[in-house]
């Protein structure tokens, strides 16, 4: 197994150090406690650890011992991997004490009385630090600097020691399982492929006549990106206006500088699971199954295969398609099955695609570990979106990038080409109620407005029903679960495509990702970025024979407390400093996000902090990358829920079943269903889920999804037994 974890540490030129992590992980297992508990359990289990010094625990051992051979500073790194590869790397204060237990050292002793192999104990010689945790810095930056990234590292010797274990005990258990596992194709074999498949995607558009506008500008943009990939690895960003073919070059770049560069995977980073389950799909048409895994918790499970699962589990397939929050939860956990995939980031290209979502409150910690990626692990890092934060290193921003290399020559230029929608600025300090937006929107055949809230989407879907006399309005809201949801804009698409009219009330669930294309958007003034990613809902597809028109309103109603909510106050400042603000100038949004940042603190929890004491379980626990303490999920009864709620009442929870009912469930505020639980009108099914039942229908709404208000209200007809 040693071997194993060498390979795998190869890639950041630590192969010595986790060979001796897999050849003393287990030490432990030589005292003859273990050996008899292995004989009476002969099993999985019996490899397990758990509680205090005892028979189970075969790490503590390993540990003693590397401090022994190495001394106990050099040792450190290797105790926190070897004593932590079953529970999880601990904080520092806690592995010292565990190692200085009177219990577990007489369990060291054990082992050492053992007839143990003398080329298993014994380090050749001491394995050199890498370069990068060289020298005694001067300067307490530098310091705290220093211990963050032994951290780091730290981290990815966890990640291949577990990952060798896993695969390990695997082969020995599970035969079939890693049976499973199969060599995926080398990038350059994926880079030609693309290259085929967008070969053929240019011939096929040439047949259809002279080039548009926007495949010239997409033409470019793929041009450059190959252009550009072969610079040294590094930081890049490719800022691309919306339809500018971003999904496919962004790619582009990243295989062909993989290729060139000898990196063997590239990781695109999403934050919204429906452009996941997009890009996934054109990805895996160009490259094949083989190449890609889509890796989210919203999947489908009937989408799923065996080898996707296992592949899932350490990311081992050449393309990863995940979502921001997965990778970066993952490099901030400390669980050895969460952290197991770490490693192969290590010579990656790591495509951060819509980088602007990236929360302020963790912005510091986030670059960090980024620009550590990058220095020390050799990783790529491509920063993706048309509306670039403001990363590069600067006063207030101490942890940004140094040096960010832009892909596409003219970034400007091609925004001023793909320009497809004029922007109208309120003119009034005056908001509009939801009675006077109804009253606009009812005067367009074909409208989009984004409300701030929830209840606004309501409210205002209701003043449209008295104001046309129907309920023909669409309505998208998070009250709505994702099948309903999906359902809905399947119906306001095949609407479009017959050139129907249609009007839809939406939160900003709509405002990324989601491919509707109307020629009037409406959306209540907020962050400039969301204002941007509104205006390309807006004669997306440049159908138009003129231009589409964003309309901005002022709402009678406060975004969402917190970065929403400040983001308002930074764009009313820029307007205010600027009426003629062009929101379709890449170079607008450099001082937005500048005043956004500065409004917030970048590390809320204080993760850097703890990362410099070697606290892996409380960063673990400080790290939160979607702020989701405040809800719950309900399970509402909704197309298949019923019946697959019955269907877990009847055999139990299982991974596939609780997958398959995520996508009836609406996330509400945590107290709110705590009350709800405790006056009756929801339950607990299988002490694993809440669920809201039929015989509760009017509190869920066909259009407008749960209506809170109509909770503990009871449908009569749910009542009704017989036809």
């Amino acid at each position: 197994m040693g071997e194993k974890a060498a390979r795998f540490a190869q890639r950041f030129n630590s192969a010595e150090w986790a060979r001796l992590a897999g050849r003393w992980h287990d030490l432990g297992k030589y005292v003859p406690a273990f050996q008899n508990m292995i004989r009476r359990e002969n099993g999985l289990e019996a490899h397990l650890e758990e509680g205090p010094a005892g028979p189970r625990d075969h790490s503590t051992a390993g540990a003693l011992h590397a401090r022994r051979v190495l001394g106990v500073d050099l040792a450190t790194p290797l105790a926190f991997v070897i004593a932590g590869h079953h529970a999880g790397l601990a904080d520092a204060e806690a592995l010292a004490d565990r190692l200085t237990q009177e219990s577990r050292q007489r369990l060291y002793a054990q082992v050492l009385e053992r007839p143990v192999p003398e080329d298993l104990l014994r380090a050749e010689a001491p394995p050199s630090l890498p370069d990068f945790l060289m020298g005694a810095p001067a300067s307490l930056v530098l310091r705290k600097a220093l211990r963050r990234r032994m951290e780091v590292w730290t981290r990815m010797l966890f990640s291949a020691l577990c990952d060798a274990d896993f695969m390990d005990t695997e082969a020995f258990f599970d035969a079939g399982r890693a049976a499973l596992r199969v060599e995926p194709p080398p990038i350059a074999v994926l880079r030609d492929r693309l290259q085929r498949y967008l070969e053929e995607m240019r011939e096929r558009i040439r047949g259809q006549g002279p080039l548009s506008e926007v495949n010239q500008v997409r033409a470019g943009v793929l041009e450059a990106c190959v252009a550009k990939a072969v610079e040294p690895p590094g930081v890049f960003s490719l800022t691309v206006p919306t339809g500018g073919g971003k999904t496919l070059a962004s790619m582009a770049f990243a295989l062909e500088h993989a290729a060139r560069h000898g990196l063997e995977r590239v990781v695109v980073a999403i934050p919204f699971t429906s452009i996941i389950e997009q890009n996934a799909a054109v990805y895996t048409q160009a490259l094949g199954e083989d190449a890609v895994l889509e890796h989210h918790s919203g999947g489908d499970p009937e989408r799923e295969t065996p080898r996707n699962r296992v592949a899932a589990e350490n990311w081992d397939r050449p393309v990863v398609v995940t979502t921001t929050a997965q990778l970066f939860d993952s490099l901030f956990a400390n669980r050895p099955g969460a952290c197991r995939k770490l490693h192969r980031l290590a010579g990656s290209v790591i495509v951060l695609d819509e980088a602007q979502t990236l929360p302020p409150g963790l912005l510091t910690p986030l670059l960090d570990m980024l620009r550590t990626l990058v220095s020390d692990h050799g990783a790529s890092l491509v920063i993706c979106t048309a509306t670039q934060p403001a990363l590069g290193q600067r006063p207030g921003l101490t942890e940004g990038f140094e040096q960010v290399r832009e892909i596409i020559p003219d970034p400007r230029e091609a925004f001023r080409r793909l320009r497809r929608v004029r922007v109208r600025w309120p003119v009034s300090e005056e908001p509009l109620t939801h009675e006077q937006l109804a009253e606009e929107l009812a005067e367009e055949p074909s409208v989009l407005a984004i409300v701030h809230r929830r209840d606004d989407a309501r409210r205002v879907c209701e003043a449209l029903d008295r104001r046309l006399g129907d309920t023909r309005t669409f309505h998208l809201s998070a009250l709505m679960c994702p099948a309903h949801r999906s359902e809905v804009l399947q119906e306001i698409r095949a609407r479009s495509d017959k050139g129907e009219p249609v009007r839809v009330v939406s939160t900003q669930l709509v405002e990324a990702g989601v491919d509707l294309d109307f020629p009037v958007v409406y959306r209540a003034l907020g962050g400039l970025d969301a204002l941007a990613q509104a205006a390309g809902r807006c004669n997306r597809e440049g159908r138009l024979v003129g231009l589409g028109e964003l309309r901005v309103f002022l709402s009678a109603t406060e975004p969402p407390p917190g970065v929403p909510r400040t983001a308002l106050g930074v764009t009313r400042a820029l307007l205010g400093a600027n009426p003629d603000l062009d929101l379709f100038d890449p170079t607008s949004f450099a001082p937005y996000f500048k005043r956004l940042y500065a409004a917030k603190t970048l590390d809320a929890k204080g993760i850097q902090e703890q990362r410099e004491a070697l606290r892996f379980r409380e960063t673990a626990a400080r790290f939160q990358f979607i702020e989701d303490d405040w809800s719950a999920p309900v399970v509402i009864p909704y197309g298949d829920a019923p019946v697959l709620v019955a269907d877990l009442e009847r055999h139990g929870p299982s991974r596939d079943r609780l997958r398959r009912l995520q996508r009836y469930t609406v996330n509400v505020a945590r107290r709110q269903r705590d009350d709800w639980l405790a006056r009756k009108c929801l339950r607990w099914v299988a002490e694993t889920v809440v669920v809201m039942d039929e015989a509760l229908g009017k509190a869920h709404d066909v259009r407008l999804g749960l209506v809170p208000e109509r909770v503990g209200t009871w449908d009569p007809a749910a009542l009704l037994v017989g036809g």
